[in-house]
């Protein structure tokens, strides 16, 4: 039977960390879950460059770094994770290879983190760590820019789940996990296909196309749907798959959106390309599986 025993929550003592750790609480309450706080010590030339420190100076340094971290994680969110199973870590390297490492080594069942991004850029930039993790791991990553912002319903119970599939290979474990998430909390969960769009016939011939393409589709999510013994509402767009599926589940108000990634087929493409784009731009947090 599939849980969360453990999660995986990097940190780097930002509001945008402790945003994400308040995303966790309550998913880490609900499966009993090791919550496990990590923080990753770079190696000090990420920090000073090539500048040469002699054998003492370097000893103490990292020695008192390590000491301010470890007090720093035993102090992070002080008071709101009491009653939560917390587990901390503090290791050593580049960040996104550590994180990686630990989650495949333990095993972790999801990693929560924030994307990284200021200002009137935020819908246009994913952290290279963020995006190394995401690349590089074999577990569920959940994940969202506006995590420190987030409206009060990300931080509670799932009520109203996504699900946006490219019918490709990832599809299936796609909907088993947000099914998944559907069972547990009693959510509604909407199962969508957005199609590409028609730009280059007559409006009497676009409508013969959607028509026909849209019927095709909801056979194939149908299909799909009693494949995996699923129950959901199914619904078909057309456009560009970032926007109308962020678009959809800010219309829906939904708590999380569920994608799949690493699939080379259909209109999503590659994890680099659409899946990047739908996590900026999601109103709500993300889950890449």
């Amino acid at each position: 039977m599939r849980s969360l025993s453990k999660i995986l929550l990097p940190v780097d003592f930002s509001e945008r960390a402790a945003s994400a750790a308040r995303c966790a609480k309550p998913l880490a309450r609900h499966f009993n879950s090791e919550l496990i706080l990590l923080h990753v010590l770079p190696p000090l030339q990420y920090q000073f460059g090539p500048a040469e420190f002699g054998g003492a100076l370097l000893t103490d340094f990292y020695t008192n770094r390590a000491a301010l971290v470890n007090n720093d994680l035993d102090h992070f969110l002080d008071g709101e994770l009491d009653d939560v199973n917390i587990t901390r870590v503090v290791l050593d390297g580049d960040p996104a290879q550590q994180i990686v490492s630990f989650a495949h080594e333990h095993p972790v069942d999801l990693i929560i983190m924030p994307t990284h991004g200021y200002g009137p850029f935020r819908r246009f930039i994913l952290g290279s760590n963020t995006a190394k993790v995401l690349h590089d791991a074999d577990c569920p990553v959940w994940t969202g820019i506006h995590m420190e912002n987030a409206p009060s319903r990300v931080h509670g119970p799932l009520r109203r789940i996504l699900c946006a599939v490219d019918l490709g290979p990832q599809s299936e474990k796609a909907l088993a996990w947000a099914a998944w998430l559907r069972q547990e909390f009693d959510a509604c969960l909407t199962l969508m296909h957005v199609t590409a769009p028609v730009t280059d016939i007559s409006a009497t011939g676009q409508q013969a196309w959607c028509r026909d393409v849209r019927g095709a589709v909801q056979a194939e999510l149908a299909d799909l749907l009693q494949t995996t013994g699923r129950d959901a509402n199914m619904l078909v767009e057309a456009g560009e798959p970032s926007q109308v599926i962020c678009a959809t589940a800010e219309a829906l108000q939904a708590d999380v959106l569920v994608i799949g990634r690493g699939s080379a087929a259909g209109v999503f493409g590659r994890l680099r390309t659409n899946a990047y784009a739908i996590i900026r731009q999601s109103p709500c947090p993300v889950v890449s599986v």
